[in-house]
This record gives C-alpha cells, structure tokens and sequence, in this order.
C-alpha cells in the first residue's frame, strides 16, 4: 500500500475532534470519507495523533541533565511535576515552567523540558491534571479530564509554581513559561493575573480577552501556525491589544504550517523548519529576559 496522502482536511477534521466537538467514532467516519475508504482512514489516523514511542529527542538518561519526578504546594493541594536541570551549571539558573498540551504531562513534553533544560535552565513541568489524580495514559481521557478542570485554579496553580520555583535554592529567582495548545492558552492566562511571571511564549494558545491585556506585565513571545485558522481568528485583537497597551511582545506566524507544528511526534503536523525557528527564538528569548 502506498503511503497515504493526508490532505488539509483531514488535518481539520483531527483538530476538530481534538479541540472541538467531534467524538472518536464521528471522527473516523468524517476521516473515511476523505480518505476514500476505512482502511485508508485507519492508516492515517495514527499519522494524525501524537506518538508516544517518537517522544524522545533527549534520553531521560542523558548524562548532561537531572530529571526527576517531584511532588510540590500547589494552590489547594499538591502538585505533580517533572522537575530538570543540567548537572554541570555554575550558579544560579533562570526558571522555566514547560506547560503541557490538552494530552497532560506526557512523554514528549518530558522530552521539551529536558531540552529547555540543555539550554540552561531549571525547567518543571507542572501536572495541571494534579487535581483530577493525575494525567492518564489515555490521551481520550486525559482531554475529558483537561475540560473540567476549574480555570481560576489552574491559573492559581501556575502561580503556586512560580511561587515554588522561586525559592528553590537552584534558580535565579526569574520565572518564566512557555506552553503548547492548552499550555500556551495558560500562558497567556498567567500573563494576565500574575505578575510575578517575567516572560512568556505561547505556542498557538488561544488569546485572553482584549480587556485584560492592561494587566499583563510579562514579555511575551507568540508562535503560531498559518494553517491554523481557529487560532489565528483571535490574533488581531490580541495584537491591538498588546500594541495599545504598550506592553512588549514579539508575534510570529508561520506560514503553511499547522496547529502543533512543533510536536516533533505528530508526523502530519510537525514541520521542522518552522518548530526550529521558534524554538531558536523562544530560547534566546528566555536567556534575554530571564538572565
């Protein structure tokens, strides 16, 4: 069998099941329908959805870095997260916290936070689903779970992380945030109600409404996708919005490229070129204000 050709569409019908209102099973009769036949839908899907087994740029094992699973206050209870630092750092780091997407703490975004951790950080992950038990292996489950946490309290929980990160004996004292879908929605979230967070980059991450930009005191630093048409329709507003008020922020959109370009394991998503030039731009972004 050829190798199947995953067209626009099908990219659509994927976020849409992913983000929006489609079920499994109205996903995969949509996705038959354009790809001809419900064998071909079968070999498609699995190129649509995140792979765990391609998660790993950096081992868990690497010898440059420290990773390990930590418990921490959060806001009303305790947290979970996967806290990494690299080994052979002189002094103190600046701090960044790694949010995850809509999936929880699974394992690529382990594998980011220890790639922010190769560049010079102390990076933690935090377990945003903390409150519900934890993030499950079911990515279907953890999505449901994703949906009814508390919003005030996942922003609270942020803070409680900056908060930890703070006093802990490895860092600067500097705490910035970059995030991924979900993640990068609760960036700029964070951005609006917490000001001890001194950089942000959202990746895609729907926008904050335009009137709660004034509060914002964070640099922010905004990716996204030029495909991604459900994302993209709240950037203008949020760009006037930042520009009124004065507040510092760099905004890129990649042309051609779609919601998730920088996750590595999504094969029909992920574009390199683009998820390499943003990555670029968000570390030298975090080094700059975080030093």
């Amino acid at each position: 069998m050829d190798k199947p050709v995953i067209t626009q569409a099908m990219i659509n019908a994927y976020d849409e099941y992913t983000h929006l209102s489609l079920d499994r099973r109205r996903f995969m009769e949509k996705l038959t329908g354009l790809a001809g036949s419900a064998a071909a839908a079968a070999a498609i899907a699995p190129m649509l959805a995140a792979s765990s087994a391609k998660a790993q740029i950096v081992a868990d094992n690497d010898e440059r870095i420290k990773g390990e699973d930590i418990t921490y206050p959060g806001a009303a209870g305790e947290m979970k997260g996967y806290l990494v630092q690299p080994v052979n750092a002189a002094g103190k780091l600046p701090a960044v916290i790694v949010i995850h997407e809509n999936r929880g703490l699974n394992p690529h975004i382990r594998d980011v936070t220890r790639r922010m951790a190769l560049e010079g950080s102390i990076a933690l992950a935090p377990d945003f689903l903390s409150p519900a038990g934890g993030t499950p292996t079911d990515e279907d489950k953890a999505r449901e779970m994703i949906g009814t946490l508390d919003p005030a309290a996942t922003v609270q929980n942020g803070g409680a992380t900056i908060t930890y990160l703070q006093g802990n004996a490895l860092t600067n004292g500097k705490v910035g945030a970059i995030g991924f879908c979900w993640g990068g929605g609760l960036v700029n979230r964070m951005a609006v109600n917490l000001p001890d967070l001194k950089a942000g980059v959202a990746y895609y991450g729907s926008q904050p409404p335009a009137e709660d930009v004034p509060k914002i005191k964070a640099a922010l630093m905004l990716h996204y996708g030029g495909l991604d048409e459900r994302i993209n329709a709240g950037i203008d507003a949020y760009q006037k919005a930042l520009t009124d008020n004065g507040k510092e922020f760099q905004l890129f959109v990649y042309d051609g490229v779609n919601h998730a370009f920088n996750n590595d394991t999504s094969s029909a998503r992920y574009d390199k070129a683009a998820a390499d030039l943003a990555w670029g731009r968000t570390v030298e972004f975090l080094k700059t204000k975080l030093s």
